[in-house]
């Protein structure tokens, strides 16, 4: 691996997943929400500091600037990039529970590649945290009743986080077949580096997702 890309994968890490400035923006964010600045949508309370773990300081600055209880009136396109945030709460939560718990007792190979084992652990589990964090959030906003606060859920967030998803995937595909020609070490700083830029694309896919999700009024106006 060469140096300089150890090297940049150790700085970008430093401001983003799993860092202290990762972690610490997520505790600010919760220290401001315990404080009283709620959201609108109870869910987003986990969502932005879920956020902040892989995004660091831009999770804490965008919170500031929009995210806070007060900031209701947004334009459009900021609703839309929060139902984003939305799905990659979901996936962050996901992977933290697949790749760091379950997968640490057992191996899924899907075509002769547990990479791919591993991201059909990973989709599961962050699609059932994103069905979650949806039934709690439009339940008691609709006042629906279990069965149809379930199906309201699935049908907001089975496309956006599968597009988050795709966008993931896509990247790590790329980067695994194309750019290295090999699976990377998860141990190494290059690895989650490339994942950090794999949520950039998972946002990128699915936020045209939820643009149309949202303007079709499938999925709530954060």
């Amino acid at each position: 691996m060469p140096a300089w890309l150890t090297t940049l994968s150790y700085i970008s890490l430093a401001l983003g997943i799993g860092s202290a400035l990762g972690i610490g923006s997520a505790l600010v964010i919760v220290v401001d929400i315990v404080r009283g600045n709620r959201q609108h949508m109870a869910i987003m309370n986990a969502v932005w500091p879920l956020t902040a773990l892989y995004s660091g300081p831009i999770a804490l600055w965008a919170y500031f600037t929009v995210g806070r209880q007060g900031m209701r009136s947004k334009p459009f396109w900021q609703s839309v990039a929060l139902a984003s945030t939305h799905c990659g709460a979901g996936c962050t939560l996901g992977d933290i529970v697949a790749e760091g718990i379950l997968l640490s007792f057992f191996t899924l190979t899907l075509f002769g590649r547990a990479m791919y084992g591993a991201w059909a652990v990973d989709y599961g589990v962050a699609f059932a945290f994103g069905i979650a964090f949806q039934y709690f959030s439009i339940v008691p906003m609709k006042k629906l009743s279990p069965g149809k606060g379930l199906v309201a859920a699935l049908k907001a967030d089975t496309l956006s986080l599968t597009a988050w998803q795709v966008g993931m995937y896509g990247w790590m595909a790329i980067a695994t077949f194309v750019i290295f020609g090999r699976e990377l070490d998860k141990s190494g700083p290059v690895f989650w580096f490339m994942m950090q830029i794999a949520m950039l694309g998972g946002f990128a896919t699915s936020y045209p997702v939820n643009w149309w999700l949202v303007l079709s009024g499938v999925k709530e106006q954060m």
